[in-house]
């Protein structure tokens, strides 16, 4: 909400896309930002829109554009009193070129435009409006907005200050939320059932019908049978695929033979979708990390650690048994929290590195101010860091980074972060 605001108080404010997975709000933060915001909303479905489809075919004349929404949404388009909504833009591909028409004809305007599958349209010919929009993307719930959704606003507060005491004094609150938020995740409507019934299988329940969505989009989008399939293959084969003990993606444990050539297109559609990301292996920790990438080698993570745990068909009891929900999958579960919170709350783009003769892997490499830091996850307390010393005596970073369940701690050469601060990693830039 903040960033929204902020486009709309920008001088050189342009139409704006919003990004992000099917079912992470993006229709309702649209909605509620133009009711607190806006005297008057106008929001298009473009889905199975035929007045719209027609009126973006016609020309680009944005004005006898403006006046057909106008008539769609019974609203009144006033410059800079109207936001205007084109929600599954990608329905209508010529709106998404006309874009850029808004930008240079009609600044006076607030556009915003979504789509799940926005980036699966741009392989299909569609013309994008390169420099004339502005980009926001939407992730699942951090855990830190995850504890304030579930009312424990005070104990958020510190989760980017990993030195605080807070931390520590509260420890077992931490903890205690966040074996919730491994197994619930942060889609908003699991999130919202929780918080109506407090119950573990309803959530599941919800979790399953949001990958049958995802599933079906699938079937509706991916015409050819051949790809389709794949797809599904690529998408199903990614819990297994971080349980191993080296989680670079292989595709021969997808199906007997397989070749990633033959998966290129399927991964591609899935990252496109925002479903899935990938993180390179990097052959040196070299600056800048993205001159020395491999980009034959790689892991990919879900959108969503919750999704993954329902996915993997983790059984809510795991909740009630000590720190079973931490190490399930050989630390998955940890190493895929970790990457969300990478992805959702720091600018960080984070690589990984392997040596494949010393069998030395580190699961995150990160670029803090010039800096290649190393971070090792660790799901509980046993700290036992053979790889991530033998890393640090080779390559001397400034530091490296271990985050567990232990408290934050800092050593001669290593800081220990606890698992529910990692959002508070530029706290210790």
């Amino acid at each position: 909400m903040k960033h929204l605001v902020l486009w709309k108080n920008k001088p050189d404010r342009k139409p704006l896309i919003l990004q992000g997975a099917r079912q992470v709000g993006k229709t309702w933060i649209m909605k509620e930002f133009g009711r607190q915001n806006y005297k008057y909303v106008a929001y298009v479905n473009m889905d199975h829109n035929v007045h719209m489809q027609d009126s973006f075919s016609k020309d680009f004349d944005v004005d006898r554009i403006l006046e057909d929404i106008g008539i769609e949404t019974h609203t009144k388009i006033v410059a800079g009193e109207t936001l205007i909504i084109l929600d599954e833009i990608q329905e209508v591909p010529l709106a998404l070129s006309c874009l850029k028409y808004f930008c240079e004809n009609a600044s006076d305007y607030h556009v915003i435009a979504a789509g799940s599958l926005l980036g699966v349209a741009m392989h299909k010919g569609i013309s994008y409006p390169v420099g004339k929009v502005n980009l926001l993307t939407m992730y699942p719930l951090s855990f830190k907005e995850f504890l304030e959704a579930i009312g424990e606003e005070q104990l958020a507060e510190y989760v980017d200050h990993p030195k605080s005491d807070k931390l520590v004094t509260f420890r077992d609150k931490y903890v205690a939320s966040l074996k919730k938020y491994y197994f619930i995740g942060g889609m908003p409507e699991v999130v919202m059932t929780y918080l109506q019934d407090r119950d573990y299988d309803e959530v599941r329940e919800v979790q399953n019908t949001i990958l049958k969505l995802y599933e079906s989009d699938f079937s509706k989008h991916i015409e050819s049978k051949t790809e389709l399939e794949r797809t599904r293959m690529v998408w199903n084969s990614v819990p297994m695929q971080l349980a191993k003990e080296n989680k670079k993606f292989f595709f021969g444990q997808i199906k007997k033979g397989a070749r990633s050539a033959d998966f290129e297109v399927s991964i591609q559609w899935l990252i496109d979708c925002g479903l899935i990301y990938k993180v390179y292996c990097v052959e040196k920790p070299g600056m800048p990390l993205k001159a020395y990438t491999d980009f034959s080698s790689y892991k990919l993570f879900m959108v969503d650690v919750g999704l993954l745990g329902a996915m993997a068909e983790l059984d809510a009891e795991s909740l009630l048994e000590g720190n079973r929900i931490f190490v399930e999958f050989k630390g998955a579960m940890a190493e895929q929290y970790v990457h969300q919170q990478l992805e959702s709350t720091t600018a960080y783009v984070p690589y990984y590195y392997s040596n494949v003769k010393s069998r030395n892997e580190i699961d995150f490499l990160i670029q803090i101010k010039g800096a290649v830091i190393p971070i090792e996850v660790k799901a509980e307390e046993n700290l036992q860091s053979k790889s991530l010393k033998a890393y640090v005596d080779k390559f001397k970073p400034e530091y490296a980074i271990r985050t567990s369940m232990k408290d934050y701690r800092e050593q001669e050469w290593l800081i220990n972060m606890p698992l529910w601060c990692v959002s508070g990693l530029s706290e210790i830039e």
